[in-house]
């Protein structure tokens, strides 16, 4: 049975333009977590305190959140990979973290310069200052149906990494389908597992759309139970450690799927698609969501 709510977790500002060649604005990074906002989304992931040398586009993170028009009722989650990113999302106010993990031992490796293991000792400390002062913890599990080194990745591994993270304190745990390579009975085998682990209810996904599979496999994860979805405004961003990795599944694409199904998620579709339009032209190219097109073609 298909759930009758799903919260879309919006991560264009973040995992969208952390891979863009040229900068982006300040004022621009403002405008388009307002934009989402307003459209309805409940969740706005907003940047991240990682090194500008490693993600030069995320560098002014603080003055993002410090100029953020803030709506009740909507999470602005920042990605912390240490305590010095989370000293600095404390400083800058805010309520939310998402710490990553991968369930790949290659990936781990290349990504973050460390073993499973040694990333979760990076870990704890933050998620235990986070839970002391009153943040939420959300984690991410990369390769969560395969890797761009090892090739496939065992359910097994992705249950075992989820269920750790779940151990520090996460409310949530969102898999990712890293380089988008997935099918839906991948999807659901994996889910499952992880599943005999982690409540479902504190399961997400995240999907990127490399071999145009994320909407099946969205379908896929609803079918199973799960209710929270992971989406990039105009379908910004891909992996800057996944060779050929194109971006996420585009948000509006999601919200067509969703309202077509008679899910209830809070969020305007014309709206949605001004926002992810509106980006697109400053970053002058074409939208990579299909509904916006098809939006912008019956308008005109």
């Amino acid at each position: 049975m298909l759930p009758k709510e799903v919260r879309l977790v919006e991560v264009g500002p973040r995992d969208g333009l952390q891979n863009e060649a040229r900068t982006v604005p300040l004022a621009v990074k403002v405008e388009l977590i307002e934009r989402l906002a307003d459209a309805g989304m409940p969740v706005v992931e907003s940047g991240s305190f990682v090194s500008p040398k490693w993600v030069p586009q995320m560098a002014d993170t603080a003055e993002v959140l410090a100029r953020v028009r803030r709506r009740p009722g909507v999470a602005y989650p920042v990605l912390v990979p240490n305590m010095q990113g989370f000293a600095a999302a404390a400083a800058a106010g805010v309520g939310e973290i998402a710490i990553f993990a991968a369930a790949s031992e290659s990936f781990a490796r290349r990504n973050t310069n460390c073993s499973i293991d040694e990333s979760f000792q990076r870990f704890a400390p933050v998620a235990a200052a986070a839970t002391a002062a009153g943040m939420r913890v959300r984690g991410y599990v990369s390769c969560a149906v395969a890797c761009p080194y090892e090739g496939p990745i065992a359910p097994a591994a992705v249950a075992d990494v989820s269920a750790r993270l779940m151990a520090l304190g996460c409310y949530e745990v969102s898999l990712g389908d890293t380089i988008g390579v997935g099918t839906p009975g991948v999807v659901q085998a994996m889910l499952d597992a992880v599943a005999a682990r982690v409540p479902r209810a504190r399961m997400a996904v995240h999907f990127h759309d490399t071999w145009g599979q994320a909407l099946a496999n969205i379908l896929a994860s609803l079918e199973r139970g799960i209710a929270v979805v992971d989406a990039s405004v105009a379908g910004l961003g891909g992996c800057p450690y996944a060779k050929g990795a194109t971006g996420n599944v585009a948000s509006e694409d999601v919200l067509y799927l969703l309202d077509g199904l008679g899910i209830a998620t809070g969020v305007d579709l014309e709206r949605l698609a001004a926002a992810g339009d509106w980006i697109s032209g400053f970053l002058e190219r074409p939208t990579g969501s299909k509904v916006a097109r098809a939006l912008a073609g019956r308008r005109h």
